[in-house]
């Protein structure tokens, strides 16, 4: 395995550029198995999320940020600069699965869902004869409803003037 020195990604053997961060620097073999390398990019509660998981299973883990936040983490009550986060080589394989199994990062092929949208509802069109007598239909029941609600707050004024007769 190979990894770029810049951006800390790790590629097979037979790649020679990192296609990340584009470095024109070749890229490194891994030889000692405390090099921290990248494993994914999360901002805020996910980040957090993602290394309380792997700090649970016993994987050593930093961050790196990559994104600087505008506004403070003092305002908001956490942190959410995006930062890629870094574990030791010889753990790689194990936080890539603990990161798969929480949902954070998915497997080839898989599209990531950020926020899973509702279906949009399909109305189907109506003839014009129908629409035409909907809206008949509901603004006479909204003259009905107005109706009812000046004649019923009439009707209680006039009772609470009786009261003081």
């Amino acid at each position: 395995m190979k990894y770029c020195k810049k951006c800390k990604r790790v590629y097979q053997d037979e790649m020679e550029y990192c296609t990340s961060c584009r470095s024109r620097k070749p890229l490194l073999p891994l030889t000692d198995s405390s090099t921290p390398v990248y494993l994914t990019s999360a901002d805020g509660f996910e980040r957090e999320r993602i290394q309380t998981a792997l700090t649970d299973n016993g994987i050593p883990n930093d961050s790196v940020i990559v994104e600087e936040d505008i506004m403070p983490a003092s305002v908001k009550g956490y942190s959410s600069s995006w930062r890629d986060i870094l574990v030791p080589y010889s753990a790689y394989d194990k936080a890539y699965d603990i990161c798969v199994g929480i949902g954070a990062v998915k497997l080839e092929g898989e599209e990531k869902i950020i926020d899973e949208e509702p279906p949009a509802e399909e109305f189907e069109d109506m003839p014009p004869a129908k629409r035409t007598t909907v809206k008949i239909l509901s603004a006479i029941l909204f003259i009905i409803v107005a109706a009812l609600i000046i004649f019923g707050t009439d009707a209680i004024t006039g009772f609470i003037k009786g009261l003081f007769h």
